[in-house]
């Protein structure tokens, strides 16, 4: 399979460039020719396969011409270790977790996935491949603990100062050996154009080698089609779900656009944000202004400027008329997110973090207007990241935080700090050279 630059169709990588190199040099984003749909051979057994063997399916409609059937495998159960329970927490109201995996955020699949992968894809090669990733929370945390200690690689954390939470950052800055965090003076916008920067340097990302563990890599967006999947066949028979996704830059609702693709019967998508509300904007008046990113209590979606959208243009065919037929835009202040936390916990006994929080107004909102919908939201963090967020909202000690998280309290954060300007963050890059 070839893959083509979005900004320019006729520029085609194959797979290894697509994911190794990350991001075409006219900076659009990397999509498959070809749109691969799984058969109805698939489609009439998919509710008997295990969460892995869904995952396979999946990934090989998208790699089984590059990567061979047990190397796929392997890289699939290596990465669903761990499941995704659907939790109801009332009529037509269900919540998907997707937080049980090591750094507790959906993050888990596409960061160890993407690992794996670009392990395969560079088993033949000496040179130290440099992983470098922009975060707004969860991605940085992902991507350090499915990269720590991997051989030959190197990883570049880069996290807007101030703006993730302790347990977050401590997950960013903890680790040490091949993890660097630097720490941006800026947003979460900021730290994306920086990375973006330094892959448009061609000759500084090939002396250094980089890749990309953010959604613009297309390895992170296959991994999480899988959980859409496993979500709907938990549903009865005939319901087809209509999924409410908090979203930042949008990877994740990328992810599910590909999971219809291949075939998954869904009612509607549901893009749910914080006050960083440039898609639901699009989708109400057809225009695409990005601007600057406000900080909120949802932080992973403080996104001002998504970039995934791009892909999801593509998907539609560039038309706005079909885009928003089946994706629904909706946007909620902090104010209503911490009613949410506190209503959810109030008449359901469940404690939601912020951004599944936003995303469950999003569901109601819609129930409301369509009251025989099954709604799944995705919950994509475990609350105990949030710690100051739910204890403000539900009281002391109100979430058990998991001992993995638990143990990076008391550990050191070692980050660099730096301004959020390319030309520095390139000179940094540079003194690696000499390393």
């Amino acid at each position: 399979m070839h893959y083509h630059s979005t900004n320019n169709p006729a520029h085609r990588v194959d797979l290894k460039e697509a994911i190794l190199r990350s991001l075409p040099p006219d900076n659009g984003l990397y999509m498959p020719d070809v749109l691969p749909v799984l058969g109805e051979e698939f489609w009439e057994n998919w509710r008997d396969l295990s969460f892995q063997e869904l995952g396979f399916a999946v990934a090989n409609a998208f790699f089984h011409e590059d990567v061979s059937a047990d190397a796929l495998r392997d890289i699939v159960d290596g990465t669903v270790a761990f499941d995704a329970p659907l939790v109801t927490l009332g009529p037509g109201d269900h919540v998907l977790e997707l937080f049980h995996g090591p750094t507790l955020a959906f993050k888990d699949f596409g960061a160890r996935f993407m690992a794996r992968l670009m392990a395969w894809l560079t088993r033949d090669d000496d040179r130290e491949l440099t992983v470098l990733v922009a975060t707004s929370g969860d991605t940085g945390g992902a991507v350090a603990s499915a990269f720590h200690h991997v051989p030959n690689t190197r990883v570049i954390i880069l996290y807007p100062q101030g703006k993730v939470s302790g347990l977050q950052e401590k997950q960013l800055t903890a680790l040490g050996g091949n993890i660097t965090a630097l720490e941006i003076q800026g947003s979460f916008d900021d730290c994306q154009a920086l990375v973006k920067s330094a892959f448009l340097d061609r000759e500084l990302s090939e002396r250094l080698n980089l890749t990309s563990a953010n959604s613009i890599n297309l390895a992170r967006l296959v991994p999480q089609s899988f959980y859409y999947l496993h979500a709907a066949r938990q549903l009865p028979v005939g319901v087809d779900p209509t999924f409410v996704i908090p979203s930042g830059n949008f990877g994740n609702l990328t992810a599910g656009l590909l999971a219809m693709q291949l075939g998954l019967r869904v009612e509607q998508f549901v893009a749910a944000t914080n006050r960083n509300d440039v898609v639901p904007e699009f989708l109400r008046s057809g225009q695409y202004s990005p601007r600057p990113s406000v900080q909120t209590i949802s932080n992973a979606m403080d996104v001002g400027a998504p970039s995934n959208f791009v892909r999801m243009q593509a998907l539609f065919g560039g038309s706005w008329e079909k885009m928003k037929t089946r994706i629904s835009g909706m946007a909620f202040s902090d104010d209503q997110t911490r009613a949410a936390i506190r209503t959810v916990k109030a008449l359901r006994d469940y404690e939601i973090d912020p951004h599944g929080a936003v995303g469950w107004l999003a569901a109601q909102q819609w129930r409301a207007a369509h009251p025989t919908s099954a709604t799944i939201t995705l919950e994509t963090a475990h609350p105990a990241k949030f710690l100051d967020v739910m204890e403000a909202e539900l009281g002391a000690n109100c979430v058990e935080i998991p001992e993995r998280l638990a143990i990076l309290a008391n550990q050191d954060k070692v980050a660099t700090l730096l301004s959020a300007d390319s030309a520095v963050f390139r000179e940094w890059l540079q003194g690696l050279i000499a390393l």
